[in-house]
């Protein structure tokens, strides 16, 4: 079964305003990118991920996303939404049998973690929920086929995500895959993502070195 992975990627930019309190915008822009480059090689080690496509307008993000091997579709940045539809299109498009719908800002992604729930059995059409941390929204989806649902992202997601999918037919189940909950949009989730690397060992190398940097230029 040939699972596409797909990142819609905001432009570096304009990415992570809400970090605006703790990081100028180099910075923050610096930190984008690590994520970015973490949860690419984080799916290039994911044996249940065949083939991986980054939809951005951003240059940068294109450039990165070729050297790790990944597929780039041009987005008009009209949302996040949007531009997961688009990679779902594309999908479809290029017979694919599931895409998996994942943020370019977590960067502890844990390819074990992924195959884990890749592999486990499902009936399709299915739609798989991966929530954040704080349980409400939606870090990650796993659709299939692709056009099981149509992705809405944003506060309050995961509910919505079910009712969606239980009017479309499809089953459903929501995973707690802990290495994808940490997503990246407020001081508060840079230091639980802080404290949760700290805690670790390996994955997240580009992320790493980042807040090593940051933290050494405030001491």
């Amino acid at each position: 079964m040939r699972t596409l992975a797909i990142l819609p990627i905001k432009s570096f930019a304009d990415a992570k305003h809400r970090l605006a309190s703790e990081l100028t915008p180099g910075p923050r822009r610096a930190l984008a990118e690590a994520m970015f480059s973490d949860v690419l090689t984080a799916l290039r080690r994911a044996r249940g991920v065949d083939d991986v496509l980054v939809v951005t307008m951003d240059h940068g993000a294109q450039q990165i996303a070729g050297g790790h091997g990944a597929m780039v579709l041009d987005d008009t940045e009209e949302g996040h939404n949007e531009a997961a539809v688009r990679g779902i299109e594309h999908a479809i498009e290029a017979e694919y049998d599931r895409v998996l719908l994942v943020p370019g800002d977590c960067p502890a992604l844990d390819p074990m973690q992924l195959d884990a729930l890749i592999g486990e059995p499902f009936e399709a059409p299915s739609v798989t929920i991966m929530p954040d941390r704080h349980g409400t929204g939606t870090n990650a989806l796993l659709l299939t086929p692709p056009g099981a649902i149509v992705p809405s992202f944003g506060p309050g997601s995961r509910e919505r995500h079910v009712s969606v999918a239980h009017a479309a037919g499809a089953s459903v189940q929501v995973h707690d895959v802990p290495s994808l909950a940490l997503d990246v949009d407020t001081p508060e989730d840079l230091e639980a993502l802080r404290v949760s690397l700290a805690a670790s060992h390996g994955g997240a190398a580009h992320t790493r070195g980042m807040l090593s940097q940051l933290m050494r230029s405030r001491a």
